[in-house]
């Protein structure tokens, strides 16, 4: 119901083609990308080929020129294939980090890196988080110093940072103004890998998401060309903001994707596991404790889909996106407790999905804007 009241056709489309390829190129090959703690590139670089890259960018730069909704369908699905560390370095490159440079780049910035973005030639990383600063975008302490007209000197620290080790591209938030308020005095560069300065100081060993590589990066004395600064001067916390109402929808779907595929799992395993000579299925607890989460998940996904059209058309939506994040982190962590139990001493065992998917899904109740930072955002609207 929920596809037929807000999507086109051109979006059932592009799920069955995100679907596809998830089950034919990601899940028979994931569970090696999990031990190695990266996905290759080449299959980056196969999604490029097959347009993932380009959803919501004009077909100038070999996009498809598609909206929010379209967002939220491959967030989605790529939730759906039960590796989320697969999702989230696609997700990033695509959603979290690119964004910066076309919404806030020059011609002359777009013209030269989007092309490689869209065909995954280029992976992107952005870089607001540091020790001290994650949902608090104000406290970033790295920073930018100009040197004469020609340049800026960075120095500082970010951490967490998601496509770090694998990343040529970042958009990285410096302060350029450290005495000024702290709303007008962030600015995103885009720093290069290689760059002199500019080192990878160590890849993070995670809870989950474990094909998702997650890194420390480190900045001293990096030199960075004035025509790398993105957008003006200053403007950098309002960039951020901005695109954490995309970030947000993306979260959401991705999460409501992950809940409807261990539940899914989960209605098949008691279907067919017996005790006490029945299938748990027949246990009224259980068939009614999946049937009130499906009736959640459904419902967290209604407002997904509902806020992405709204967005799509050019509505404030920030209330909404905040409940969504909130929400869904939140929700899709309860399902994974309910499908880990259900399963049994199974489903506390490496190398099931669900041990897996129950791992990858603590973290969305943190990232991208942590549960408690989220209620607030909703209450200063109420």
């Amino acid at each position: 119901m929920t596809d037929a009241l807000f999507l086109e056709p051109e979006h059932e489309m592009l799920r069955d083609q995100v679907r596809r390829f998830v089950e034919d190129e990601i899940k028979p090959h994931a569970e090696a990308w999990e031990a190695d703690g990266k996905v290759p590139r080449e299959v980056l670089k196969r999604m490029g080929a097959l347009g993932f890259f380009g959803i919501r960018y004009p077909e100038s730069y070999g996009g498809a020129a598609m909206d929010t909704r379209a967002t939220a369908v491959w967030a989605e699905e790529l939730g759906r294939s039960t590796f989320s560390g697969v999702a989230i370095t696609a997700l990033v490159h695509t959603d979290m980090a690119s964004v910066h440079l076309f919404n806030a780049g020059t011609e002359a910035q777009r013209d030269r890196w989007m092309p490689g973005i869209v065909s995954g030639e280029v992976i992107t990383a952005v870089g607001v988080t540091e020790p001290g600063a994650g949902s608090d975008v104000k406290g970033i302490r790295t920073r930018a110093t100009r040197k004469g007209n020609s340049a800026y000197v960075l120095n500082g620290s970010k951490t967490f940072i998601t496509n770090g080790v694998l990343g040529d591209l970042y958009c990285i938030a410096a302060k350029t103004d450290p005495a000024g308020p702290p709303s007008q005095s962030v600015t995103i560069f885009l720093v290069e890998k290689g760059t002199p300065g500019f080192t990878v100081a160590r890849q993070l060993d995670k809870h989950g998401w474990l094909s998702s590589d997650t890194a420390e990066l480190h900045f001293e004395d990096c030199e960075i060309p004035a025509e790398n600064v993105l957008g003006q001067e200053g403007r950098g916390f309002y960039a951020i903001m901005q695109n954490f109402q995309n970030e947000r929808i993306v979260l959401g779907a991705m999460a409501m994707g992950e809940a409807q595929a261990a539940i899914d799992l989960t209605v098949d395993y008691v279907k067919t596991r017996q005790a006490f000579g029945a299938p748990l299925w027949d246990k009224q607890a259980i068939r009614q404790r999946l049937a009130m989460l499906q009736a959640r998940v459904s419902a967290a996904r209604h407002l997904v889909y509902a806020t992405a059209k709204r967005d799509a058309e050019g509505e404030e939506v920030v209330k909404e996106v905040s409940m969504i994040k909130a929400l869904c982190g939140e929700l899709v962590n309860e399902v994974m407790y309910d499908c880990l139990q259900f399963h049994g001493g199974t489903g506390f065992m490496r190398g099931t999905a669900i041990e897996r998917m129950t791992r990858d899904a603590r973290v969305q109740a943190i990232g991208g804007g942590a549960t408690e930072v989220m209620l607030e955002e909703v209450a200063k609207r109420m």
